[in-house]
């Protein structure tokens, strides 16, 4: 018998997108959901009208790297602080946050203040998107 060294499989990084609230305009979410499988990355879409309940059981029964919150509906200041306070209430500290949609420039300081790495607006070049969460995972996974 052969002693072979075994050498780690390193695994996909593993993102959700999620569409928290009443918001029914997913076709952003789908984009950066395609991008983000595309550049190799696993990704698990919640769908639409999920609760920040639902969003933060997917990243944890998911084992998630990262989550992407689709907000157009201008709720982002109500259901993000609520997807953090509750993911910070279950000891997941270690998934990177990223918020898209219409976000107002002086809500962006704000979301970043509780806890969201990246926040990007309707125009963000989908690669700088892919770019952005893979750098952030893999610096987290390095730590």
């Amino acid at each position: 018998m052969s002693a072979v060294a075994e050498t780690p499989v390193e695994r996909k990084i593993r993102v959700v997108v999620a569409k928290p609230g009443l918001d029914g305009h997913d076709r952003g979410a789908k984009i950066i959901a395609r991008a983000l499988r595309d550049s190799g990355m696993e990704v698990i879409y919640t769908g639409l009208h999920q609760t920040p309940e639902q969003i933060a059981e997917t990243v944890i029964q998911e084992d998630a790297d990262a989550i992407g919150v689709s907000i157009l509906s201008g709720a982002h200041m109500t259901l993000v602080p609520k997807i953090v306070e509750l993911l910070e209430t279950q000891g997941v500290n270690d998934v990177l946050i990223t918020v898209g949609g219409t976000i107002p420039t002086k809500d962006i300081e704000a979301l970043k203040e509780m806890g969201v790495s990246g926040v990007f607006t309707p125009g963000s070049p989908t690669d700088d998107i892919v770019e952005f969460i893979r750098t952030g995972v893999e610096r987290d996974r390095e730590i």
